[in-house]
């Protein structure tokens, strides 16, 4: 009898794949931008996702902070005219042109006149003085410039440095974009390659690292693609492509002495009483009157023209939808002999209710009305996406995802910053090698260009950075040795 001997098959474990050199070089090119794009803007993306976060709150702290000078003890039975209000806040006041006036959207709310304040500028926000509608008495007054969300806003928005800031928060904004496509290539490149051990520590960080970013990075790109619309160069570009791609810009007429019409978006900076984004390029139209004055100093109204509330009487058959418990009006005061009376109606959540109107100052005809019927694609698009980036579009639900992908970018500076924190070498920055393969370096940086022509701030500091890596670092040997 013959036996067979049978034998236990044993399955072997596959070879881990082994990358191929120009992927290998491909990789550390990417990891190597990844690196020192992070280092580089990490202190500035930290300070943007904090301050973010606070100011998503910005409604109901301010409702709790201002509640004695906003509120009423009673509710006032029937409202003294806005002029005679107007007026009352103007004597606490004295010689402090009127911007604008919020009248209350319920009876127990007070009037909101914003007043110049003693700082002039584009970035001078007035003082705040609330008057009781019922008996035109001043309530309290607020200096909007020096409250605690504005402080907040202005860091959030310029660092609080002006234009400069906002040019360093518009750059980092858009590096970010690039940290988070880049991060997704190594991620996936690194998944199909079996890597070193890492110590426990920095292995656990890491993983933090990884799951964070994929988890929430699709919604930070949207918060900074819903941001980018604020920024000044990015943001005017934008505004330029809408205002001549898809909107329905009414002619603003003949604008005496001037060569072009102002813009709706240099009535006011204040950002409680300025026009929606989609109508900062929409041009004002002149009051026509031939017996107005000469006065040029913005709010003060001229001889023969209409009182405020007569103003806004006039305007209120062409308001589409502003219900008060949803929707506030607000009233820019016309600026000299020639300029208008701009209503906007300012819905809370939903952006698609907001109008912009201009009516003449002295025969109360509507000019203007400019709302989401006339709006292009691309301005609707961005309307809707601020309401949802300040939180607003969908209550409460809408604000713990962006507080999230606030929380998120936190979670990535500091585990980043950890990991490398914790990897350096002595006298190093340990940044990834520099590729000594041509072919991907050029390959690298031809989608890096692609990526700096779409974000303008981020291709002049990636062309920055290049000239200084070739003229200053390479030639400077203890440099070289820092920066790899």
């Amino acid at each position: 009898m013959t036996s067979v001997e049978t034998r236990q098959e044993t399955t072997l474990p596959a070879p881990a794949r082994t990358p191929s050199p120009s992927s290998s070089q491909r990789y550390r090119a990417v990891w190597r931008w990844h690196f020192y794009a992070g280092l580089f803007v990490a202190p500035i993306l930290l300070v943007l996702a904090v301050t973010g976060a606070v100011y998503l709150f910005k409604e109901p702290f301010e409702e709790w902070r201002y509640q004695d000078v906003r509120t009423l003890a009673e509710p006032a039975a029937t409202a003294r005219p806005l002029s005679e209000q107007i007026a009352a806040a103007q004597q606490a006041r004295p010689g402090a042109p009127v911007m604008s006036v919020i009248p209350p959207a319920s009876a127990d709310r007070t009037t909101r006149v914003i007043l110049q304040g003693t700082d002039t500028g584009p970035f001078a926000q007035g003082v705040s003085v609330y008057v009781d509608p019922g008996t035109a008495t001043v309530v309290g007054q607020i200096d909007d410039g020096a409250t605690f969300m504005r402080v907040v806003r202005t860091i959030h928005g310029e660092l609080m440095s002006g234009t400069v800031g906002d040019r360093v928060v518009e750059t980092a904004a858009c590096w970010a974009l690039i940290l988070i496509a880049t991060g997704t290539y190594l991620w996936w490149r690194g998944r199909r390659t079996r890597r070193k051990p890492t110590r426990p520590g920095r292995g656990r960080l890491r993983r933090l690292h990884i799951l964070t970013g994929l988890g929430g990075g699709s919604v930070v790109v949207f918060l900074v693609l819903s941001g980018l619309p604020w920024s000044g160069v990015w943001g005017d570009g934008l505004q330029r492509v809408q205002a001549g791609t898809g909107s329905t810009y009414p002619s603003a007429g003949d604008y005496p002495h001037t060569s072009t019409p102002p813009l709706s978006g240099d009535l006011s900076t204040n950002p409680d009483a300025k026009v929606p984004w989609a109508a900062e390029r929409l041009p004002v139209p002149p009051s026509q009157d031939g017996h107005a004055g000469h006065g040029t100093a913005h709010g003060v109204l001229q001889p023969g023209a209409l009182p405020v509330e007569n103003a806004l009487a006039a305007a209120r058959p062409a308001i589409r939808s502003c219900p008060p418990a949803e929707c506030d009006l607000k009233v820019l005061l016309p600026d000299g002999p020639h300029g208008v009376y701009t209503i906007v109606t300012d819905p809370r959540r939903d952006p698609s209710a907001a109008q912009t109107l201009h009516v003449d100052q002295y025969s109360g005809r509507v000019l203007v009305s400019y709302g989401w019927a006339e709006y292009g694609v691309l301005a609707k698009a961005v309307e809707q996406g601020v309401a949802l980036h300040e939180g607003r579009r969908y209550g409460t639900a809408n604000l713990i995802v962006m507080l999230g992908a606030c929380l998120t970018v936190i979670t990535l500076v500091v585990t980043g910053a950890w990991m490398w924190w914790k990897r350096r070498p002595r006298g190093r920055a340990s940044a990834p090698a520099r590729t000594t393969d041509r072919r991907t370096t050029y390959g690298v940086i031809a989608v890096m260009a692609v990526l700096g022509v779409l974000f303008p701030l981020a291709g002049v500091s990636m062309v920055a950075v290049l000239l200084v890596d070739r003229l200053v670092v390479r030639r400077i040997p203890r440099l070289a040795r820092v920066f790899g």
